[in-house]
């Protein structure tokens, strides 16, 4: 079986076995305000925070949100240490960085990597009825960036958090629909 499912320039081919049992973890974004930004990931998007450490004497704390149901929430563990171990293992964490301070200063802001000169682009977020979704953003008041039928690329949408940072809206089956039809 060959180790990739697509074809592209630069793509290393042979198994890499020292990488066994690596996982994608996290995604790091810097957040001027927690209180907001803790607001728009619970009540908006639905997350759940999994894990806050603190770091006084670099004046700093982590947040790491992350989707479990009901069923994988009874998983976590309680004990801080287990959870800390737990948060580090599991796949597709999003990690929240707040500098202390930064929500006192008004002029304080993080370039969303989308501004002159781009560089980071957006985190994206799978939901079941992309329409139903976006709805629900707009009734909430979220900023928009593209709406699901918006442009060339129908049926997914761009939402900005607190800091403008970019969420991309895609029901996973979309594309597939969009070739067959439907």
């Amino acid at each position: 079986m060959p180790k990739h499912f697509e074809q592209a320039p630069g793509l290393h081919d042979a198994p890499v076995p020292e990488t066994e049992g690596y996982v994608f973890n996290q995604t790091m974004m810097r957040i001027k305000d927690p209180e907001r930004s803790l607001d728009f990931y619970t009540r908006v998007m639905g997350m759940r925070l999994v894990r806050k450490l603190d770091f006084p004497e670099m004046e700093f704390t982590l947040y790491f949100l992350a989707y479990l149901d009901d069923r994988q929430a009874a998983t976590v563990p309680l004990d801080d240490a287990h959870r800390t171990t737990y948060t580090f293992g599991r796949e597709a964490m999003l990690e929240l960085t707040h500098n202390w301070g930064t929500e006192k200063d008004p002029e304080f802001s993080y370039h969303n990597g989308n501004d002159q000169p781009q560089g980071f682009g957006h985190i994206g977020v799978a939901v079941p009825d992309v329409y139903a979704a976006c709805d629900r953003f707009g009734k909430l008041g979220v900023e928009f960036v593209k709406k699901p039928d918006d442009g060339k690329m129908k049926g997914l949408a761009f939402i900005k958090d607190p800091d403008g940072y970019w969420i991309e809206i895609l029901q996973p089956n979309m594309l597939e629909k969009q070739r067959r039809g439907e």
